[in-house]
């Protein structure tokens, strides 16, 4: 095809060759199309005809009016649907090739007479003026700790203007997390931009037909770091866009790199924290201008953080355990009828009474669970070992399948077993767990005297994962060669 630049240059080389076939020649065209262009007024690109007129028949045309019908009721119907549909109720008409055909013309449809499209607007953001936040799923990567599954969210925190980010791994969107994970991300930061937006989390930002927008204890941490208060409206999470869009950028780059590192599977939470750390580091580093544009602006830190926990008050009932944030846990029975506070942080609660900490407990993930520790109970269930049978929270008195095991090789027998508990209590755990591995093996009982006396004598457990291999003899081998010899192998 000729192009415009290929005739200007014709016209210049005519007057500068001797015969035209050179100029064309030059120019890269034959003789002919060179005479039509010396000869033509108009440039190619005004001479085209516009191609406007079909090839080949349509097959679809007798049945578009059905197939815009049904786009008419439900715009969402895929081609691919609307294809099948025909090739169901025309049977032998429409060939697996000519689906092109139909999506092409439906596409056509969709741009000339369809439903108008979500229109984003482009935002132009200013430097340490906003931080947005939201929290994210990490399922989908298949993150596993020593080989189990590790079903997390991070806190992900994100400054528009540069698109400086960081996050923080928890367990759930509560404003304990969220807490955490602001002023982690603040302090990583060393100074506070200027306003604070999150899509609209229960834990910060009230039902709409409330006359306060924020809850107290949100307006509370922004206070404390100077930050002004914004929110996305009601089922508008494209207005913390840039939060939203980096979620997908930072889970892609974290599935690249786990394909680098050849392994999802992290020694400990803590080397997955340094990898995602590292991770972070790397994205940052080529945002460096841009985000010291944004650090000669913010304003300076807080003397100090916010403590990121809830305080209440709760009763210790009569069977040792308190009810804080609909869970179930126990604590020392000699607090029974004491009021005491327990303070509720990101992955963990402390019990203090008369403003000293008494116990640290973990956090339960979820609601309507319980986590009863048997060190709390156990000198009360050796004097009522009936009870242990029918004990609402029994499952939570086996710390592991060995401990179980040893009960059901007791006879399920409960003064027995809570015997052995009772030596885990005072002896420590590991250590009974161990003795009883040892016994189990041995093919002895594993009541507490046997591993009383295993824990006293002199004997040393060997670990678990220890393993015996036996000398090879490699003169066994030299006997099967002979062998072979001699049989004619």
């Amino acid at each position: 095809m000729v192009t415009d630049r290929q005739v200007r240059m014709l016209k210049k080389l005519i007057n500068e060759e001797e015969t035209l076939a050179a100029a064309a020649a030059k120019a890269g065209m034959d003789d002919k199309t060179a005479r039509k262009w010396r000869d033509c007024g108009i440039p190619p690109s005004e001479s085209r005809v516009e191609h406007t007129w079909r090839t080949r028949p349509d097959p679809f045309e007798d049945v578009w009016d059905e197939v815009r019908a049904r786009l008419d009721v439900n715009a969402g119907f895929e081609a691919k649907t609307l294809f099948e549909d025909l090739q169901r109720r025309y049977p032998g008409r429409f060939s697996d090739g000519q689906i092109r055909s139909l999506q092409r013309r439906v596409k056509a449809w969709r741009a000339l007479k369809g439903p108008s499209r979500e229109v984003f607007f482009p935002q132009a953001h200013s430097p340490g003026k906003l931080c947005e936040s939201d929290f994210t799923h990490m399922g989908k990567l298949e993150i596993t700790i020593r080989g189990q599954f590790f079903d997390h969210l991070v806190y992900h925190f994100v400054l528009p203007y540069s698109n400086w980010e960081t996050s923080v791994i928890c367990f759930s969107e509560s404003f304990e997390s969220l807490s955490e994970g602001l002023q982690a991300a603040l302090w990583q930061l060393g100074c506070v931009p200027q306003s604070h937006r999150t899509d609209r989390l229960s834990t910060a930002v009230k039902r709409a037909d409330c006359p306060e927008e924020f809850t107290q204890r949100y307006r509370a941490l922004l206070n404390h770091y100077d930050l002004l208060a914004e929110a996305t409206n009601a089922e508008s999470p494209h207005e913390n866009g840039d939060c939203e869009q980096r979620h997908h950028r930072f889970k892609r780059a974290v599935e690249q790199a786990l394909l680098l590192r050849d392994s999802r599977d992290f020694e400990s939470r803590e080397e997955y924290a340094a990898f995602l750390k590292k991770l972070f580091s790397q994205l940052n580093a080529g945002r460096r201008e841009r985000f010291n544009d944004e650090l000669k602006v913010m304003k300076p830190l807080p003397a100090r953080r916010l403590e990121a926990c809830k305080r209440l008050k709760v009763k210790v009932g009569p069977s040792s355990t308190v009810r804080v944030l609909h869970n179930v846990y126990s604590v020392d029975s000699r607090l029974i009828g004491e009021s005491v506070e327990a303070r509720v942080y990101m992955e963990h609660l402390e019990i203090r009474y008369a403003q000293r900490l008494v116990d640290r407990l973990p956090r339960i993930r979820g609601a309507e669970k319980h986590r009863i520790e048997y060190r709390h109970i156990i000198d009360w269930l050796l004097r009522k070992p009936g009870a242990f049978e029918h004990y609402r929270y029994r499952e939570d008195l086996f710390p592991n399948h060995r401990f179980r095991m040893a009960y059901d090789w007791l006879g399920k027998k409960a003064k027995l077993y809570l015997a052995l508990l009772d030596l885990a209590a005072k002896q420590g755990e590991a250590r009974v767990d161990d003795a009883i591995r040892l016994l189990l093996e041995r093919g002895e009982l594993p009541c507490a005297t046997s591993v009383e006396r295993l824990l006293q004598c002199s004997e040393k457990v060997p670990p678990s994962t220890s393993v015996e291999i036996a000398e090879v003899d490699l003169a066994a081998y030299d006997s099967l060669l002979t062998q072979g010899a001699a049989h004619g192998n």
